[in-house]
Order: C-alpha cells, then structure tokens, then sequence
C-alpha cells in the first residue's frame, strides 16, 4: 500500500463530510471544469477509451468503446442509466461510494454524459439501499442547486436531469435490459439482443448503462489523466488478442471466514492470497482456507492452492473461473462443507430466476433440488455428472438463453463439483451409509 494512492476510497478513509463544499474543498468537480471547458464531448470519449477503463459491474466491458456505440449524430433523448442495483452476493463497494462519497459518483455521472450527450440520467438502485438512495438524493438536490445539475450546467449549453429509480430487489435487474425494463415500469425480463442498448434502450432510446465504480474512475481519468491511470493494474497479455489489459485501481470487497472483513482500494492484479493475509487479516478461528467464491457467486469457485491467482480481468479465467465480476471475495475455511455451500448458491439461483427462459428456469430449480437431496443424505455418483452437464449447458455462451444469469447459476456448480469432486463422493459414500445403518436399526 505504500506505493499505491487509494483515489475512489481515499475521502472515505479520513471522514470527510459527504457535503458538497466540503467535496469542493477537496477538489471535486474539478474534473468535471476541465472536460466541459477544455474537452469537447468527443474528447472525453476518446480520453476514457484510451484510458482502458473497463466496467466494474460484473462484465468488464471497455467503457469508452460502449460509448462509441451510440448513433453518431442522434437528436435525442439520448439516456445514461446507472446500475447501482449491486445484487451481486457479498458486493458492497458501490454502497460505500454512494454513502460515504455521493458527489464523487454524481460527478462521474454528469461527467459521462456529457460525453454521451445525454440529457437524462436514472440511477437504478436497489430498493434496500435506503441510506445510498438519501445520501445520492441530498448530493443530487445540492448539484442542482449549485448549478452542476439542471439547465445550462457551468454556463455551456448542456442540460441534464438525473432522477433516482428504486428497484424491489431482484436480481436479475443487474442485468442492463431487465433493468432497462423494471425502469419503463415493466417485469424485469432481460431483452433479446440486438438491439443492443446503445441504439435501442429505454424507452426505445440510445442508452448507456454503467456501474457506479466505473463512473466514479471516470472522475479520476478526467482529474489525473491517463497516464496516471494506466500506470496502475496490469498491462494486456501480449499472447492474448483478446486480454484488452486490466488498468486502475480497484475497490475490493473481502468477507467470509476471515478476521477483518471489510473494502479495501487497491490496484488491478492482486491475489486472493495477499488480500485475506496482508488485508483481511487470515483465515479466522486460526483456521485455513479450504476455498473461496473469488467476485461474486456467478464467478464460480477457487480452490486455496489458487489463492495466487491475480484478481485482474484475465486472471480467474486461468482457474476456470467466468471472470474477475464484482471482486467481492468470499472465503470459507477448512471445516465448511462444501455441500452447504453449493446448496446456498443453487437455491439463490433458482429463486432469481427471472423463468423467461426455459434452460435457465428449469436448469436451476433442478441444480437446486439435487442439491437439497445431497444435504438430506440422499445423493448419487450420477447426480455430478447431472449437475456438471446442466452448468455446462445453460446460459448465453452455450447459446440457450437471453441473458448471463444462467452462466452465473451453472458455473459456481461445475467449479465445485470438478474442483471438489473427492468431498461430494465422501458425502455421497456417508450418506448411503447413515441410510443402510437406518435400515438395519428399522428392521
């Protein structure tokens, strides 16, 4: 931490009022000053494309290049949605943001869209959320009182409202259409793409839709420069096309079986290992890890011999994990079983389920009822090869279903089983067991 600057947290980590004067005082909107009068909207495009900056949500998506998409030249309405539904299990560096430091995101938003040209801005956020969404809303009704909000902002011909939209708590409006639905006063059932949001989104509008840590790094690209941000993270693989490079810093939530749960800021690349030992303060209970749900469940699950895989966008794909996703890192120790924890997860997917499509709907209710016979004694060899084959089918990359909440149910359930295969056949074997005991002791 000595050669790191923390940025997105470093407000938070001294107290300082959540106030606008007092954000002011400490240099805030000053990025938003130099994009509307040194940049043209066009620049600040090209500034956080260059930058690298990729989404924080879960995706990893290239910001500015989702920028790009939207028509050249539209006459509007032209929408930003910001997704601060944040339903991802163990996730809560977008509340700490939105609570302890709203004019911070608030000026990342106004910054994007003027670089989106977008008139309107909803924050979509989770209706639990109830100190976030008074924190966001006093900080919205300062701006619009210092003139950062509302008509003409700093005097140029930029015009911009931003209301707060509460969600009712599903998951599956973290996915950009269902969001983009649950806005228009609609059930939250994903769209089929294309149209992609960028050229049809709400209201059959250009839209964008980005997370609130992504939108706050924008504040710091547009404050400290690109240089700045690239010189933190990991470059791109020079042996993968595809690696577009993980740059910036990163909010980093560690909870679980460890002494100091809590958020840490620290740069793209770290491991899971540094960050429960030197972060987290170990394993509780002077226990070890057996394993750990590395950025949230629809990650999939690690194994503790790959604690030293580095938490950047590439990274966990080395493990057979789907991606870095919200970087929320969940450790459970030595003594959990692993059944147990597989029948959480199977059980929260199978009630987020949105049911639109038929692979996911009935690919986790089955997952999940396998699962409950498993801790009820009662499972098979055969039941792992079911549930390796029903996570390896469902979800868009198979090509079955509209959205990603299918790849996020089916990998958490093929990572353990092939991860953890010895512990699922001893609980099979002492299961078949316990059961022949309690037929001999009935007759």
């Amino acid at each position: 931490m000595a050669d790191f600057e923390p940025v997105l947290l470093r407000r938070i980590a001294r107290k300082a009022s959540p106030s606008l004067d007092a954000y002011r005082s400490d240099g805030g909107y000053r990025a938003l000053q130099k994009a509307m009068h040194e940049l043209t909207p066009a620049q600040v495009v090209d500034t956080v494309k260059t930058s690298g900056l990729r989404g924080r949500g879960g995706a990893g998506f290239p910001c500015g290049l989702k920028w790009t998409f939207l028509p050249k030249d539209h006459p509007g309405p032209i929408y930003m949605c910001i997704n601060a539904d944040e339903s991802e299990p163990c996730t809560f560096n977008n509340r700490i943001l939105m609570e302890e430091d709203p004019h911070q995101v608030l000026e990342g938003i106004i910054i994007s869209c003027y670089a989106t040209k977008a008139s309107t801005a909803y924050l979509y956020i989770r209706y639990e959320y109830g100190a976030s969404t008074r924190a966001l809303q006093k900080a919205i009704d300062e701006a619009y009182q210092a003139n950062l909000l509302g008509r003409n902002i700093l005097g140029k011909d930029f015009h911009l409202d931003v209301f707060i939209h509460r969600g009712a708590g599903a998951y599956i409006c973290g996915e950009e259409t269902g969001l983009i639905e649950s806005l228009e006063g609609k059930r939250a059932w994903p769209r089929i793409k294309p149209p992609f949001p960028a050229v049809e989104g709400a209201f059959r509008k250009p839209t964008v839709v980005n997370n609130i840590e992504t939108v706050a790094c924008v504040t710091h690209i547009m404050d400290r420069g690109v240089e700045w941000f690239k010189s933190i993270g990991v470059p791109p693989d020079p042996k993968n096309p595809r690696d577009a490079g993980s740059y910036g810093p990163k909010l980093y939530c560690i909870s679980g079986h460890v002494n100091k749960p809590g958020c840490v800021e620290l740069p793209l690349g770290v491991t899971v290992r540094e960050l429960v030992d030197k972060h987290g303060g170990g394993v509780w209970k002077g226990r070890k890890a057996k394993g750990c749900i590395p950025g949230g469940l629809s990650m999939g699950l690690m194994t503790e011999a790959e604690f030293d895989t580095p938490l950047d966008f590439n990274g966990p794909g080395k493990v057979g994990c789907l991606g870095l996703g919200t970087a929320a890192v969940t450790i459970f120790d030595e003594e959990t079983s692993i059944v147990d924890v597989l029948f959480n997860i199977c059980r929260f997917f199978a009630h987020e389920s949105c049911g639109q499509c038929t692979p996911c709907r009935e690919g986790t209710g089955w997952m999940f009822k396998i699962m409950d016979r498993f801790r009820r004694g009662q499972g098979r060899r055969e039941d792992l090869k079911i549930l390796e084959e029903v996570g390896d089918s469902i979800g868009i990359m198979p090509g079955t279903t509209i959205c990603g909440l299918a790849d996020g149910a089916g990998w958490p359930v093929k990572t353990a089983v092939r991860k953890f295969r010895a512990e699922f056949e001893r609980y099979i074997q002492s299961g078949s067991k316990t059961q022949s005991l309690q037929l001999v002791t009935a007759h």
